[in-house]
């Protein structure tokens, strides 16, 4: 009779805990559930794809010209990086090459290398050649916004500005399901140079 109770008794006081346990678990995660949902809204609101950064591209561009005032910007990659997106803004002077990253949060500038060129890139060479035209450029919104409407859905996740055959191009990549796309957009005008599509 005896045991009856105590095992009666240890039933009750595992079942109270347990239900002490479940009501924490159930605010965590009724909690978790609404920053999910509000989440999930606001990346709806901007069209699947996160592009409200605190840092825009002409703020990471000034960092970057404030810390090598006398170089060239050649190109720019926006990633993420241990669950935070970083600018990585490469230049080049008639003698150096330069990197800084910038977070796209919080403008925490780093510089990350310095190197003398290689002797044929010197003397002005891989400035002119790689130098990217930042006039009238497209934010980050709005190629976002271009390269998702050519694939027809998904999410763009990264961003890089670079050259070819003189024309300053942004290559979105666009998330959609497992299928990935990168889309190159010209950076003034906007229009689609090519499209690339990696099931």
């Amino acid at each position: 009779m005896k045991k009856i109770i105590i095992l009666g008794l240890s039933v009750a006081l595992l079942g109270g805990l347990a239900g002490c346990n479940s009501d924490s678990d159930d605010s965590n995660s009724s909690s978790s559930t609404s920053e999910k949902t509000t989440q999930t809204s606001k990346s709806q609101a901007s069209n699947e794809t996160n592009t409200n950064f605190k840092v825009s591209v002409e703020d990471a561009i000034k960092a970057y010209q404030e810390a090598y005032p006398d170089s060239d910007i050649t190109s720019i990659d926006l990633e993420t990086s241990l669950g935070s997106y970083l600018y990585k803004i490469e230049g080049v002077d008639d003698n150096k090459e330069y990197e800084v990253r910038v977070n796209a949060d919080t403008k925490e500038v780093s510089k990350e290398r310095e190197e003398e060129l290689d002797m044929e890139d010197k003397e002005g060479v891989k400035r002119k050649e790689d130098k990217l035209n930042l006039e009238n450029l497209l934010s980050i919104e709005k190629v976002s916004d271009i390269a998702t409407k050519h694939v027809g859905a998904g999410k763009a996740t990264d961003w890089s500005l670079d050259k070819d055959l003189g024309t300053t191009y942004w290559e979105v990549k666009v998330m959609d399901g497992q299928k990935e796309t990168e889309v190159k957009v010209d950076a003034q005008s906007g229009d689609i140079l090519e499209s690339e599509t990696d099931d």
